[in-house]
């Protein structure tokens, strides 16, 4: 009986972890996103230069964290294809792999870091919501 008690508590301090990480990665990805969507890309290329000569790469890449951050939280909390979650999940792992390397080809190294963190946090859900505390749907 006490397996089973310390297994229960374990999924759920992995499930409470699963969802603090959920919520706060999309609302980094909301955010980003919107920013990448809305800003003129006049002043995106301030910070971000490469984005000069790709800005359609800047709007597709804003649309694409924006649809990552919802798919990130509603498909589990309606319960409706909670399934949507990992996948999510392992959509903005890509972009963030992608944007560390064109960080680095670009020479930005301490922009690549956080990249890479972000991405192992998208990991994580992706492994937790797939494999050890998925959500059933309705």
């Amino acid at each position: 009986m006490e397996t089973v008690q310390v297994n229960s508590q374990t999924n759920k301090g992995l499930n409470i972890g699963l969802w603090v990480a959920q919520v706060l990665l999309a609302a980094l990805f909301l955010m980003s996103g919107t920013m990448k969507l809305v800003t003129p890309i006049e002043e995106i290329v301030k910070n971000a230069p490469w984005a000069a000569d790709y800005p359609w790469l800047v709007r597709f890449i804003g649309i694409s964290e924006l649809a990552g951050s919802i798919g990130l939280i509603l498909p589990s909390l309606l319960r409706i294809k909670p399934s949507l979650t990992p996948l999510a999940a392992l959509g903005l792992l890509v972009i963030m792999i992608l944007a560390a390397g064109l960080h680095a080809v670009e020479g930005e190294y301490s922009h690549a870091i956080p990249c890479i963190v972000i991405a192992l946090i998208a990991a994580f859900i992706a492994w937790g919501r797939s494999k050890k505390a998925p959500i059933a749907a309705k």
